[in-house]
């Protein structure tokens, strides 16, 4: 009970921080995207497979999570040296 407490403890802070990234910038993207992904992977490979299927599901979905994430970077609004009334 407590291993299942902690799981999905470390999972909301993982997911928690992933959401505190600049999305125009790749690299805070990619970290937020493997973060989500490594959380999500744990969990469906802790419900599927015990143990060795939740380290397997955090290690594939933090790298599809990842590399989704900075490919899915926008690019920045532009910026306007003044404003116009």
């Amino acid at each position: 009970m407590i291993r299942k407490t902690t799981c999905a403890l470390f999972a909301a802070l993982a997911l928690t921080a992933a959401g505190c990234s600049n999305p125009y910038d790749p690299g805070q993207r990619a970290i937020g995207g493997g973060l989500m992904g490594a959380a999500g992977g744990a969990a469906l490979g802790g419900l599927a497979g015990g143990g060795q299927g939740a380290a397997l599901g955090a290690l594939l979905g933090g790298a599809g999570g990842a590399a989704i994430g900075a490919a899915t970077t926008p690019t920045p609004p532009p910026r306007h040296s003044h404003y116009r009334y």
